[in-house]
């Protein structure tokens, strides 16, 4: 197994006004992308603000040069499954922090904010903050390449010396 620094959680919350491709609605589903890793949620039938409540896990051998890719599809039974939007957001700043070990920062804490900009995808402020012992970062991310859509994520960082045990 190749050391690495980390694990990201990051749970798929919700999406909210995501597009409609089928007559209705769409059965919506998001791909995350870092690198060679995919990792997916299951599909919420016809659903236009889904409820996803899904972990996913990537590694983190490297502190990434390249943005985390987030990609909402909508599943079809007989033809190719259709691509909603995409985002992608930077964890630098959030991984950066982590590797500040904070140990005595008082839980609920604000740390830092990301402001959106024409330079991320985020739709409205987002606060990395201390909470139960853990870095977290909250963020509601603007779907692009489609007229409507957004998907609320919040990421948490597992140490590389304490994920060895529960890997």
């Amino acid at each position: 197994m190749e050391n690495i620094l980390g694990l990201l959680r990051i749970r798929v919350i919700r999406g909210t006004n995501l597009a409609k491709r089928d007559v209705r609605s769409s059965d919506p589903y998001v791909i995350i992308i870092l690198g060679k890793q995919k990792v997916k949620t299951r599909a919420v039938k016809r659903n236009a603000n889904p409820e996803w409540n899904e972990e996913l896990t990537l590694s983190i051998a490297d502190i990434p040069n390249i943005p985390i890719i987030l990609r909402v599809y909508d599943r079809h039974k007989v033809t190719r499954d259709g691509e909603i939007g995409d985002a992608e957001f930077d964890i630098r700043p959030f991984l950066e922090l982590t590797a500040m070990h904070l140990d005595n920062v008082i839980d609920g804490t604000v740390i830092t904010t990301m402001k959106p900009n024409r330079e991320n995808c985020l739709a409205e402020e987002s606060c990395i903050s201390w909470e139960n012992g853990q870095v977290v970062q909250h963020m509601f991310l603007r779907l692009r390449n489609v007229e409507c859509g957004e998907v609320e994520l919040k990421l948490h960082w597992i140490d590389g010396s304490s994920s060895r045990n529960t890997v």
